[in-house]
């Protein structure tokens, strides 16, 4: 070889490793907050992504997420370039009592229609079949409503939920589905006849074939060989990951692949519980989608996020083992929206911002310390938000775009895409003398982004949020776009809604307060006056009785006893409102869960859909909230027979139990209440009403501080010097 081949090697040599160097130092400096990170691909709390490609555009229907178990609208995300993505609410019917929309998928069948499938477990683990001449729907019913796969397809009592719908080597219709596989010993399928989607076959791919296969199944075809991708573990906790095995028929029997599981989270964390894939293949190249959790963790592992990356078979048996990257993948086709973001990287103040601060959780082990700060609000990274401080309104946002510019459209991106948000953009050239941009201070339309027009020069932009659809929903914006000229944007827009806006929060006011000093001893005849703001009066029921115990008079309930206030919890303890619930009381024995106050309803129950303070030993000991992932136990139980002050306090993004004054444990969570009827004593579940002595019992609409609720423990402080 001669010198001058020698030296062209030596050059190419070194240019690939400088773009190696460049790749890995790149990629390290991408972290999940770093500006311009292009995981997660959309702004907003979403899971199970499925990707499809109709025509030029891509479409990715995915569970709505961040909502009570996961049961927000069923909608869609739209891109003609895979980085800029619209959301648009579909029109489903679902069959009434229905909520949830789980891991939707859609085909195009052969009649040019497109068919939507989408899983729920409020009447059995069923999926459910909807048809539409748009990819977007409006959707209508298959079947008149019923299930296309019912619980217990291919095994008995297999959950039918996670499907995916191909055509398999005989051009047939196949499903396949199922959760909590590990229990049920494997992954269930079903041939369906093309024209009623009737089932034709059944059976299951047993666990010695998947091993570790728990749900979302993804068949994959590649070259004469299939794939079967599959998740592990517990979506909710940091275990979840991806698995594949291949075969020479769709139908096994499958061999378990290499590099087995190709896809976990990080040792930092940050990438935590990636799973529920799908592929799609893009002139050669194949890339996976999938969820992950948000950052920090938020508690019930139920605020996912969908990212994607790309992905590699070394042959058609084998994948390699998948990097989870901050990255992501970038445009797929030109970009839609070729300008300049003026926003981007500007600096950002704001009226307030939340700094969250907990102990270790099971979603956060090294605990949480993570301030929402303004400047995330223009990094152009789906994984940051600025959050105001509270759930007061109104809310601002103030950008400085360093210089004075035209200002054509503004793009938001709020926190959750599938509610609206009510505000105002204003514009300035010196930050003191401000002119009305555009007004939504009386929208009712949800969407993401939000689009307002307008033709001004600028150097400051101001957003005010006045309202939400949700009481106690915070303003929050993931992103805050800017250009100076208009650009092609699609056409439709999500209806109105009359639902809303939800309650005022912030003044912490006396709602019911269950007072006895003015009322004798003996039993309780009728009812007793609250001396709260609500008004009304407690109603008795059962046989409770006001008595000294321990020398404190109190109300003494026996398990078949308790009291309801005869006025209603307002709209301001509603959804996700911040509230303050106290008692002192007195348990002889302490049980697994009794309840010592509920203001809201366990109909219908879903993840942090209820709450209720509690005095038990159990995972719900210190407040239920119907399901075990967010109940909160408490960490050191009060001893039983003895007065304790026991209260609980909510700022709509934290949780903190106190037991006479001290803080005994902190809890990061979200609530998605209906304010109902107000009880003490009762949760409306008789094995859970309280048996013993409460001496006092308050509930507030609004947060209280470590000092207000000393001061509320002080000055209700029973006379313990009374005698028999």
């Amino acid at each position: 070889m001669n010198n001058k081949k020698k030296m062209k090697i030596k050059k190419l040599f070194i240019l690939l490793s400088g773009i190696i160097i460049f790749s890995c130092t790149s990629e390290k400096e991408i972290q999940f907050n770093s500006p311009g990170a292009g995981n997660p691909l959309l702004p907003g709390y979403f899971a199970d992504p499925t990707i499809k490609k109709f025509g030029d555009t891509y479409y990715i229907y995915a569970t709505t997420d961040g909502i009570k178990l996961a049961s927000g609208e069923p909608q869609v995300w739209i891109s003609k370039d895979f980085v800029n993505w619209y959301n648009y609410e579909m029109e489903i019917e679902l069959p009434q009592g229905l909520t949830n929309c789980w891991a939707p998928d859609v085909i195009e069948g052969a009649d040019g229609r497109y068919y939507y499938f989408m899983g729920n477990c409020q009447f059995g683990c069923n999926i459910y079949g909807y048809v539409s001449d748009r990819p977007m729907g409006p959707w209508t019913p298959l079947k008149d409503g019923l299930p296309v796969i019912p619980v217990g397809t291919g095994k008995e009592h297999l959950p039918a939920l996670d499907a995916q719908f191909l055509e398999d080597d005989e051009g047939k219709l196949s499903a396949w589905f199922g959760t909590w596989c590990t229990t049920f010993g494997g992954l269930g399928w079903a041939t369906l006849n093309p024209v009623d989607l009737s089932i034709e076959k059944e059976g299951i791919i047993p666990l010695s074939q998947l091993p570790e296969v728990f749900e979302a199944a993804y068949p994959l075809r590649r070259n004469n060989r299939w794939i079967m991708m599959y998740s592990s573990g517990d979506c909710r906790l940091s275990s979840y990951a991806v698995h594949y095995a291949w075969a020479d028929s769709l139908y096994g029997p499958y061999h378990y692949g290499n590099n087995n599981p190709i896809l976990s989270g990080t040792a930092d964390g940050k990438i935590d519980s990636p799973g529920h894939n799908s592929v799609i293949e893009e002139k050669g190249n194949y890339y996976i989608l999938y969820h992950r959790h948000d950052n920090p963790h938020s508690s019930g592992g139920e605020f996912r996020q969908v990212c994607a990356d790309p992905l590699h078979f070394i042959n058609d048996t084998t994948i390699a083992t998948i990097t989870p990257t901050h990255r992501g993948i970038g445009f797929l086709a030109d970009n839609s929206i070729p300008h300049r973001n003026l926003a981007l990287k500007a600096k950002a103040s704001a009226s307030s911002f939340y700094h969250l601060s907990s102990l270790p959780t099971p979603f956060e082990p090294d605990g949480v310390d993570h301030a929402y700060l303004p400047a995330y609000a223009t990094d152009d990274n789906n994984g940051t938000l600025w959050k105001a401080g509270d759930g007061t309104m109104p809310q601002t946002l103030t950008i400085d775009l360093g210089k004075k510019q035209r200002i054509r459209r503004i793009m938001t991106q709020f926190e959750y895409p599938t509610f609206y948000y009510q505000y105002k953009w204003e514009a300035s050239s010196d930050s003191l003398h401000w002119h009305l941009f555009s007004d939504k201070t009386s929208n009712r339309r949800s969407g993401s982004p939000m689009i307002d027009d307008g033709d001004m020069e600028a150097r400051y932009l101001r957003i005010t949020v006045t309202g939400t659809e949700k009481t106690g929903q915070y303003a929050a914006i993931w992103n805050v776009k800017v250009y100076d000229r208009l650009f092609e944007v699609p056409p439709y827009r999500n209806q109105e809604v009359e639902e809303g806006p939800g309650s005022s929060v912030g003044e912490r006011m006396l709602l019911a307060h269950l007072n006895l000093d003015d009322i004798p001893t003996g039993k309780i005849n009728s009812s007793v006056a609250n001396s709260g703001e609500l008004g009304g009066s407690f109603f008795a029921t059962g046989k409770p009785v006001i008595a000294l115990t321990e020398g404190v008079k109190s109300v003494v309930l026996d398990g078949n006893s308790f009291l309801t206030l005869s006025e209603k919890a307002p709209r301001s303890l509603h959804w996700n409102a911040p509230y303050t619930v106290s008692a002192w009381v007195y348990n002889p024995e302490v049980g697994v869960g009794e309840c010592l106050v509920s203001w809201n309803s366990r109909r219908n129950m879903l993840q942090a859909s209820y709450a209720a303070m509690m005095y038990g030993t159990g995972p719900y000991g210190a407040v239920a909230h119907g399901d075990g992932y967010v109940d909160v136990a408490f960490n050191k139980v009060p001893e039983a027979g003895k007065w304790h002050h026991l209260a609980v306090t909510f700022d709509g993004m934290c949780e903190y139990v106190y037991v006479n004054g001290a803080l005994d444990r902190q809890f990061p969570l979200m609530l998605f209440v209906e304010a109902d009827q107000i009880m003490v004593g009762a949760s409306g579940m008789q094995q859970e009403n309280f048996i013993g002595s409460i001496a006092d019992a308050r509930l507030y609409d609004g947060f209280s501080t470590h000092e207000q609720i000393q001061e509320i423990m002080t000055e209700s402080t029973p006379d313990f010097s009374e005698q028999q």
